[in-house]
């Protein structure tokens, strides 16, 4: 997926034998999850305005009759009108929810009823800790709180909001897990501008020398070197060469590889995934 992404912006191995593009993969951060999807910027956003948006919708409960009159005395009018559990307002409740559908494709909340059955409170479970059980009798949901004590409860114990249903009818999935190729190319194109901008904005190259050297010259040619030239600190200087050393660049530079391009067609890729218009 990610050598097909680069083709489109002609980032092709060059005749003359520069396989930089070949060892993209190697700038990969790890492995694409909620915590590293959330550090690109585009998805951040995309999740902040969606989650943010949907709470601060007005969310009231209605009686059944003609008049269309609110049900301010219903318990449950408070629970997501006003306070969710002694934690979370409501808008705070229903903004980390449907966070949790985006970047997990699943948000599951235990129902607190009170003596007559009616809903009081709704109390957050974080997805990563909860399970689903399927019985003859129906599902159970089982979780472990902080301490590690693991409780099941029963199908009308949870409300569980999903994203769209996979293979599993009963689980959502989440954009990121959809098309996390997408997602990673990003990280990816993120870390190689880190990198060539912490370099000096150049990319790599060698330093011919008319000798051979010894391993130790070698080693202690490279620190000289990365002292004096790399890093943001010492972009523009310039580099002083003797006794015959040549400098050649052996990878394109950022103009070549039109990076800007890719990142921003990086920005669009995530925004169709979240469905938000730029």
């Amino acid at each position: 997926m990610i050598k097909k992404l680069l083709s489109r912006f002609g980032f092709e191995k060059r005749a003359d034998g520069d396989n930089y593009w070949e060892n993209w993969q190697a700038l990969r951060s790890g492995p694409v999850n909620d915590k590293t999807a959330q550090s690109v910027s585009a998805v951040y956003a995309c999740t902040s305005a969606i989650s943010e948006t949907i709470a601060s919708l007005p969310l009231h409960l209605y009686e059944r009759d003609d008049a269309r009159t609110k049900a301010k005395d219903h318990s449950l009018y408070g629970v997501l009108h006003d306070i969710a559990n002694p934690h979370q307002t409501a808008l705070e409740f229903r903004e980390w929810m449907m966070a949790c559908v985006l970047l997990k494709g699943n948000a599951y909340a235990r129902i607190e009823r009170g003596w007559d059955g009616q809903v009081t409170a709704l109390h957050p479970i974080h997805p990563d800790r909860v399970s689903i059980l399927r019985t003859a009798t129906g599902l159970i949901y089982e979780y472990s709180d902080h301490k590690g004590t693991v409780h099941k409860l029963l199908q009308d114990e949870v409300f569980h909001l999903k994203h769209r249903a996979g293979d599993d009818v009963l689980m959502g999935v989440s954009p990121i897990q959809a098309s996390r190729e997408t997602i990673e190319l990003s990280i990816a194109e993120r870390d190689h501008g880190n990198a060539t901008f912490s370099n000096g904005t150049r990319l790599s190259g060698i330093l011919k020398f008319p000798q051979h050297l010894k391993p130790e010259q070698r080693t202690g040619l490279k620190t000289s070197w990365d002292s004096q030239y790399s890093g943001g600190a010492n972009a523009g200087k310039t580099a002083i060469l003797d006794q015959g050393v040549e400098y050649q660049t052996i990878s394109m530079s950022l103009e070549d590889a039109e990076w800007i391009e890719a990142r921003k067609f990086s920005v669009i890729e995530v925004c169709r995934l979240f469905r938000v218009r730029l």
